[in-house]
C-alpha cells in the first residue's frame, strides 16, 4: 500500500508542475515594462527608388606612334689632314721667295695660306651636319566623365491595420515589410 500511495504523490507532483510550467508559459507571452520588442508583418503598397546622379571620372592612358627629328653634328673627315697637307705645301712655294729673314717671312705666309687655302677649299662648316627620324611612342592620360545612378534608398508606403504610412528603407522590402510594433497603455 505504501508503493500506491508514494506512486500517488509522485503523480500529484507532476501534474502541479504540468500546471506551474503551462501557467509561466502563458505568462511569457506578455511583454511587461517594454523590456520584449512585439514584431509584425504589414503590406507594402508602393516603393519607389530613391536615386542620385553622380558624375564618375576615369583616366584613359592614350598612346600613338610619332616621328621624332633631330640632328647629329659630327666632325668632318680628312679635313686636318688637307689643312696639313695645305700649310705643307703653302710652305715650300712661299720659301722659294725671298732671300734671308724675308725668305722666312715668305715661308711662314706660304705655310698660313696654304693652311687657310686647303682648309676652306670646300667652304662647308667643320662639322657635318646629318638629319635623321625615328618612330617614338607618346602617350598622355585623359580623363572621361560620364554619370551614374546609385540608389540610396527606397521611400516606401505601406499599410497597418487600415493606416498608411511611409518610411525610408535601404532595401527593396518587396510584398511584406516587418514592423516593429511599440505597445504602451495610454496615460
Amino acid at each position: 500500500m505504501k508503493t500506491k500511495s508514494w506512486i500517488a504523490k509522485v503523480a500529484g507532483l507532476f501534474t502541479a508542475s504540468l500546471f506551474l510550467v503551462a501557467g509561466n508559459a502563458g505568462a511569457a507571452d506578455y511583454a511587461y515594462g517594454g523590456n520584449r520588442a512585439v514584431y509584425d508583418y504589414a503590406k507594402v503598397l508602393s516603393v519607389t527608388p530613391v536615386v542620385r546622379y553622380v558624375t564618375v571620372t576615369t583616366p584613359v592612358k592614350e598612346c600613338w606612334e610619332d616621328v621624332e627629328h633631330y640632328t647629329r653634328r659630327t666632325p668632318e673627315a680628312g679635313r686636318a689632314g688637307r689643312t696639313l697637307f695645305g700649310a705643307i705645301l703653302g710652305g715650300v712655294i712661299g720659301h722659294q721667295f725671298g732671300s734671308g729673314s724675308g725668305n722666312d717671312a715668305a715661308t711662314v705666309a706660304g705655310t698660313v695660306i696654304g693652311a687657310a687655302v686647303a682648309s676652306g677649299s670646300d667652304n662647308g662648316p667643320y662639322y657635318r651636319t646629318t638629319e635623321y627620324s625615328r618612330p617614338v611612342r607618346r602617350c598622355e592620360t585623359n580623363y572621361q566623365s560620364h554619370q551614374e545612378e546609385r540608389v540610396d534608398g527606397y521611400d516606401v508606403i505601406y499599410r497597418y491595420h487600415g493606416r498608411k504610412y511611409a518610411t525610408r528603407t535601404p532595401f527593396d522590402p518587396g510584398k511584406k515589410l516587418k514592423i516593429r510594433v511599440d505597445v504602451r497603455p495610454a496615460a
